[in-house]
């Protein structure tokens, strides 16, 4: 059984946020599901697309991959069992509504930053 159940999002570091909403609302034509004040979601047929100010060095230089799993705990418990490198622990990252978003992040054999993702409804 896999722990991964899809791509939830992919995450584009960008410098000026105002800037790249207006690029890929006006210009790529997608819908701009919501933002706060480093992030912006957009619809890409079911995968959202964050455009984030990076919270530090090591996420400017590549996007991330989001992967939605049904638990975030028990996923992060499984895959440090399997040697996977995580660079912190579960937490939740934004509440929209009765919706709580939560991430943890990790790294790939290649020094890649990737996250696991999981929405919980309260």
């Amino acid at each position: 059984m896999s722990i991964i159940q899809g791509i939830k999002q992919i995450g584009v570091p960008v410098k000026d946020l105002a800037r790249a909403i207006d690029f890929y609302r006006e210009q790529l034509g997608r819908p701009l599901l919501f933002t706060t004040a480093s992030m912006a979601f957009f619809d890409c047929d079911g995968v959202r697309l964050l455009l984030t100010l990076p919270e530090n060095e090591k996420f400017t230089h590549s996007s991330v991959i989001y992967f939605d799993v049904e638990d975030i705990q028990s996923s992060y418990e499984k895959m440090k069992e399997n040697d996977v490198h995580f660079v912190d622990e579960p937490h939740m990252v934004a509440k929209m509504d009765d919706v709580e978003s939560w991430m943890v992040f990790f790294e790939d054999t290649e020094g890649n930053t990737h996250a696991l993702v999981s929405e919980v409804r309260i």
